[in-house]
């Protein structure tokens, strides 16, 4: 049954937060847009869809604020200062609205069991309060969003940091052309576990298997490249480095009972590193000896054993040569602690 009380609340709700979000109300069109802006309408539509958001299908829908026109403002200066090559305007604006997209939908989940906590709280101590809820969106907007973007920002200029002192380090290396081990880290039976856990239980899971992967990365001096599901992809500019992070990790998966197996698998070489991603036949043959590897094991390929040989924390034994797609047949080694 439709609750008509209910659909204006949400309604209001929605406005009163979308108000405080967009730093002011829907005023243009997006011919108006365009205009304000100084970006010729097609680019803005362009750069729109880019970064992920749909059209209306009213070409007069009034959809966009001022925030908009600044935003159309910055992407286009940014161009004309030679900061972002126009070839690659788009592909900029889409890695930036892919990433925030995914950022922004975890963000919301946070803020709504906030919110109704808030609303649950009011409801038992009698009558649910709508002009309490709606003080509390309103707060939301005004406390909450700022204290949270603050902090992302925080976080962006300290990862920035850290990408521009690795980017440093080789200046003879092409930023796009980089030499790096790709490693990939994938629980075992994850396919089974997921018939057999309900969501919340899933969800700790994965929470707890991201947790003890990025900070296994993080603290052997590797960056997570992304997260897949139940795979993690790292990178690591220095292959001793690479190692220990492999072997922490194994050793800390098996070191949690409530976590199932791991495989691993690295390879070593010239990458194409694009948007913070990374491309290229390093990154598939690393993700090919991770399908390989058995359950608690780290394979790794012939370029990177070679520069591991003399490393007395590494064991390397060669094993048995792959067919592994896409490639002729591999020789790996497997790689686990001494003793």
């Amino acid at each position: 049954m439709v609750d008509p009380a209910g659909d204006e609340l949400l309604a209001s709700l929605q406005s009163e937060l979308e108000r405080g979000l967009l730093g002011g109300r829907r005023r243009y069109d997006r011919v108006q847009v365009a205009e304000r802006s100084g970006v010729p309408l097609d680019r803005a539509r362009r750069l729109w869809v880019a970064m992920g958001f749909a059209e209306s299908e009213d070409p007069d829908a009034v959809s966009f604020t001022d925030g908009d026109v600044q935003a159309l403002q910055t992407i286009a200066g940014l161009v004309d200062e030679g900061v972002i090559d126009p070839d690659d305007e788009v592909s900029v604006t889409r890695a930036l609205g892919q990433s925030l997209s995914r950022l922004a939908e975890w963000q919301v989940t946070l803020m709504n069991t906030w919110l109704v906590e808030k609303a649950a709280s009011s409801a038992a101590e009698g009558e649910l309060d709508l002009d309490a809820v709606r003080a509390e969106v309103a707060r939301a907007s005004v406390d909450l969003v700022p204290t949270m973007e603050a902090l992302q920002s925080y976080v962006w200029r300290r990862h920035l940091a850290a990408a521009a002192g690795r980017a440093l380090v080789g200046p003879g290396e092409e930023l796009t052309r980089r030499t790096l081990v790709i490693g990939f880290a994938d629980m075992v039976g994850y396919t089974t576990l997921t018939r057999s856990l309900d969501a919340t239980e899933l969800t700790r899971l994965l929470e707890r298997f991201e947790s003890t992967a990025m900070s296994a990365v993080a603290q052997g001096h590797g960056w997570v490249v992304k997260t897949v599901g139940d795979e993690v992809m790292f990178a690591a500019s220095d292959p001793v480095r690479a190692a220990a992070i492999a072997l922490d990790l194994r050793r800390r998966v098996l070191a949690e009972d409530d976590l199932p197996g791991i495989r691993i698998g690295m390879a070593h070489g010239e990458v194409l590193v694009r948007f913070g991603d990374a491309y290229g036949s390093v990154v598939n043959l690393a993700s090919r000896l991770t399908a390989a590897a058995k359950p608690d094991t780290v394979l790794v390929d012939r370029e990177l054993a070679a520069v591991l040989a003399d490393d007395p924390a590494c064991v390397l034994k060669p094993m048995r040569s792959l067919r592994v797609r896409g490639f002729a047949k591999v020789a790996p080694f497997g790689l686990r602690e001494p003793g």
